[in-house]
């Protein structure tokens, strides 16, 4: 078969170029075929041998990461991982990027973010049942940023409520870096019972492929593969990126009605394969569901449900629609699958059948538009592997003289300090963005937003079962040493499930940078991947699934390198876990770990001195594992009333959160030769602040010792007033609205 095309050998690497592909992808592609393409075929290839789809750029470095461990189900390659949770339970769980569309339309672009994810989802035969973001804007000084921070936020709320799936936990960091290119990451967690993980894979010649959902249209035609390979140009104003794309406008409603179909279908065995539809559309879902099973593949454009006249058919091939889900089943079940899409008020439309051929036919009746082998769509993208240069100003910025600048000292000095970095944009309370998620709409949430950790009851009956989960980066890390950096970004992750007393299980990953085509950036990305699989080796924590986002850039300028770590922990039974919050007058104050002159890259420079240089604090991963594993034995002994970990903002940060969330004082002896400064704000790793009972603390002294994890006792709870050695002495009256209220002012700010 031939498609007909009005392509010539001179037009076609015309509109190849155009598209984004390279005259050596399209002279690939014509060896491929053995002829010129045709147009919907060049379509195809330009959105599949995209960055976004193919990771023809990141594959090779992605291939060094450990994927294989205890819980793991499924790894990379499917459209999320999925780990074992006991008692035959199973998580499924992916974060994806959804960078460049959010830039543009934040409300709908975070919204759709979401609505994708949780399509990866139950394409694996699981029910979404948890929401996460890690979003990051440039400076709320900014009316823009300020617009679009809380257009996102309420874009991922909608989705959240719409979906009646709560957002349990999330970051949101705001920085200059990120001010011509915001970032928006999704992450999605479901639940499955481990017999019925699905696959997106089109087995059985004969079977019939069905499209579920909305009718499709012209939406995001070329939007997300296109937009997340390409840099953004700001325009005059310096705000918004210019870049003209038809939107993609999400359906949260008849998002949860998707869900309820394919599990239905799913539970009643009618499915034989299922996959998501989000970039590149019925190209993207079809092509890899054909190749992962060793199959061809036709679509028949002309059965496709149209919502726009005139539809060409690359532009079906292509479109975005979201709520859209594409399946294989039998034929002989296709009058049970119909009944099933209309109790949902969902359409369902016979749009191809799988061959035996290895070849995606495209097809308008009997018209041919298209045939290529689904392997080279899926597959076949040429690697690349750009040149690495380390950045020139690595040196100067470590070199940077912190000793130099005029710290605060004194009683009054240092209670201002700690009230202004409490106060600050990346430390404040988040809870303006978390009450607006629906969290109060489930009620296995066991340790809810703003903790380190959210915990949520899994377990079917009287079981307790349970997952903890969180998403970390500090980008200004990466940025200054991305090696450690990213590094530190997998710890902090592993210790906050920790600190709620879950043993950390898999993690899931979006590694946002700027263009691989810059050797500077390249070798960025390229020192964070080694960094991530080197600590995950060390943790004995594997990666099952991810994203990779490239080209977040404004007119040449690029992000911070920003790895995002979503991590998911495990417990046995949620009476074990366990909250930051002070609890009672008595309880003794112990800090696990110890804290070392390590300021740079610190929220107190960024806040005070308003500086972003310095070396980086250490990882010692060793330790960081030792310290998780007692902290946690701890917890599960019922031997820890509090826990929490100490990060971003210091040692008198952690206190200050702690006392603010049990709404009681502590008075603290810190026990080091270090200055006031760096004893109350350095960001030393591996500490963790808890609490005991007065009767316990020499057992938990035991256990440290043990263990030979390093540990101080600090402090007593009591009273209203926070107290930290001559430094601080501030009463919870001051602290609290400093911290709780801070984010919700920044916004209403002229």
């Amino acid at each position: 078969m031939i498609p007909v095309t009005e392509l010539t050998e001179q037009t076609a690497p015309e509109l190849a170029v155009e598209l984004g592909l390279t005259l050596d992808e399209y002279a690939k592609i014509t060896d491929i075929l053995g002829r010129v393409p045709s147009t919907t075929e060049l379509y195809m290839y330009s959105l599949m041998w995209s960055e976004h789809c193919s990771y023809k750029t990141s594959g090779k470095y992605l291939k060094t990461f450990p994927t294989e461990g205890e819980h793991v189900l499924q790894g990379p390659g499917e459209n999320a991982g999925v780990i074992s949770a006991g008692d035959g339970l199973a998580l499924a769980f992916k974060m994806e990027s959804h960078n460049h569309p959010s830039a543009i339309d934040p409300f709908e672009g975070a919204g759709t973010g979401i609505g994708g994810c949780a399509r990866d989802i139950f394409a694996m035969g699981a029910r979404p049942i948890a929401f996460m973001g890690s979003t990051r804007f440039g400076s709320l000084d900014s009316k823009h940023q300020r617009w679009l921070f809380e257009e996102a936020t309420k874009g991922i709320a909608s989705y959240s409520v719409g979906m009646d799936v709560p957002t349990v936990a999330g970051e949101v960091y705001f920085e200059d870096a990120y001010a011509g290119n915001c970032l928006i990451n999704a992450m999605v967690i479901g639940l499955l019972r481990e017999e019925n993980l699905t696959r997106a894979q089109a087995h059985g010649v004969g079977n019939k492929v069905i499209l579920i959902g909305l009718p499709t249209g012209r939406e995001g035609i070329g939007g997300a593969s296109v937009l997340a390979s390409a840099e953004f140009v700001a325009n005059e104003d310096g705000e918004s990126p210019s870049v003209d794309v038809t939107g993609v406008v999400g359906n949260p409603d008849g998002g949860r009605r998707l869900s309820e179909v394919s599990l239905e279908l799913l539970e009643k065995g009618l499915l034989i394969g299922l996959g998501d539809l989000g970039a590149a559309g019925l190209t993207s879902s079809a092509s890899e569901m054909a190749s992962r099973a060793g199959t061809g593949i036709e679509i028949d454009v002309d059965t496709v449900p149209q919502k726009e006249e005139g539809m060409e058919p690359h532009e079906i091939m292509v479109s975005e629609t979201q709520e859209r889900m594409l399946a294989v089943i039998d034929p002989k079940d296709l009058e049970e699958v119909e009944a099933i899409c209309a109790k949902w008020e969902l359409p369902v439309t016979v749009v191809g059948q799988v061959t035996d051929t290895g070849n995606f036919v495209v097809r308008a009746g009997d018209v041919i538009h298209g045939v290529m082998p689904a392997h080279s769509l899926a597959e076949e993208a040429p690697p690349y592997d750009p040149e690495v240069a380390r950045p020139d100003y690595l040196d100067e910025l470590a070199a940077f003289d912190i000793g130099a600048l005029d710290h605060p000292q004194g009683l009054e000095a240092l209670n201002e300090t700690l009230l202004k970095v409490l106060g600050s944009s990346n430390i404040c309370s988040r809870q303006w963005a978390y009450e607006k998620d629906g969290t109060d709409k489930l009620d296995q949430i066991i340790v809810a937003p703003g903790n380190d950790a959210a915990v949520v009851r899994i377990g079917e009956g009287d079981s307790t079962l349970s997952f903890a989960s969180c998403a970390d980066c500090n980008g200004r890390y990466a940025y200054l040493d991305p090696y450690r950096g990213a590094q530190i970004a997998l710890a902090e992750s592993a210790r906050n499930v920790s600190c709620v007393g879950a043993k950390p299980a898999a993690i899931t990953d979006c590694l946002n940078f700027g263009s691989p085509e810059k050797p500077e950036v390249f070798w960025t990305f390229v020192e964070a991947i080694r960094g991530i699989a080197d600590g995950c080796k060390a943790l004995d924590v594997p990666v099952i699934s991810g994203n990779v986002s490239f080209y977040n850039e404004s007119s040449g300028v690029p992000i911070y390198p920003t790895p995002v770590i979503g991590m998911v922990g495990l417990l046995d039974s949620a009476d074990e876990s366990c909250t930051l919050a002070f609890k009672d007058y008595g309880d003794v104050v112990i800090l696990v770990g110890e804290t070392a002159d390590e300021l740079g890259g610190s929220e107190y420079l960024n806040v005070i001195h308003n500086v972003a240089a310095g070396v980086i604090p250490a990882l010692d991963l060793e330790l960081e594992r030792d310290v998780q594993t007692v902290v946690r034995d701890l917890i599960h002994k019922d031997l820890v009333k509090s826990a929490h970990d100490c990060s971003d903002g210091g040692i008198a940060v952690a206190l200050a959160e702690s006392c603010i969330a049990g709404e009681i004082g502590a008075t603290i002896v810190l026990d080091n030769d270090l200055s006031a400064v760096s004893s109350l704000f350095s960001e030393s790793q591996s500490r963790i602040i808890i609490t005991c009972e007065s009767d316990d603390v020499d057992h938990v002294i035991d256990a440290f010792n043990n263990q030979n994890v390093p540990f101080s006792v600090i402090g007593e709870v009591g009273g209203d007033r926070l107290m930290i050695d001559k430094s601080i002495d501030l009463a919870l009256d001051e602290i609290t609205p400093a911290y709780n209220y801070a984010l919700e002012k920044m916004l209403v700010a002229e």
